[in-house]
């Protein structure tokens, strides 16, 4: 699945976003368990998801081009109280699109992150119309205001 997201996302080629390494997933499972959350069928996961909880500084800081998705996670410290909720990537395998698993296993992500912070903020930086789409419904499900890094949007509709 790493391989995956830097495939579709271009993380090696694109400074702005964030290169989930092995060592990035060990900071972001201390800043909260369910940042990383998949779902697994057979051997191994057909849906993964990257949340990350931030402050609402970093949040408009992030949506105003100020900091790029490694400067936001480099600003996000775990024990900080979050209010806002970055859905950072949502990716699943081919054959198991369209079938609502990218939402479920967000929405039971972000629930578990509002068991210990008051999110009032869903934000995004979209990829794909689907990408879009899944911010969309999250947002409502969960009665969050959504926001978009407006000026990065792409549109890599085979995705």
């Amino acid at each position: 699945m790493i391989r995956l997201a830097s495939d579709f996302f271009s993380t090696k080629n694109d400074p702005e976003q964030l290169d989930v390494t092995p060592e990035v997933m060990e900071q972001l499972e201390q800043i909260h368990p369910a940042t990383l959350s998949e779902e697994i069928e057979g051997d191994g996961p057909v849906v993964w998801i990257l949340l990350i909880p931030t402050t609402a500084d970093t949040m408009h800081k992030f949506l105003s081009g100020t900091y790029s998705e490694s400067q936001l996670l480099s600003h996000t410290r775990p024990g900080e109280t979050f209010t806002c909720i970055y859905l950072c990537s949502a990716l699943v395998l081919p054959e198991f699109r369209r079938q609502g698993r990218a939402f479920r296993t967000a929405l039971q992500a972000i629930r578990e992150i509002r068991k210990d912070h008051p999110i009032r903020q869903l934000y995004y930086w979209s990829f794909s119309r689907e990408g879009k789409t899944l911010a969309l419904q999250l947002a409502e499900r969960e009665g969050l205001p959504l926001s978009e890094r407006p000026e990065a949007t792409r549109d890599n509709s085979d995705s």
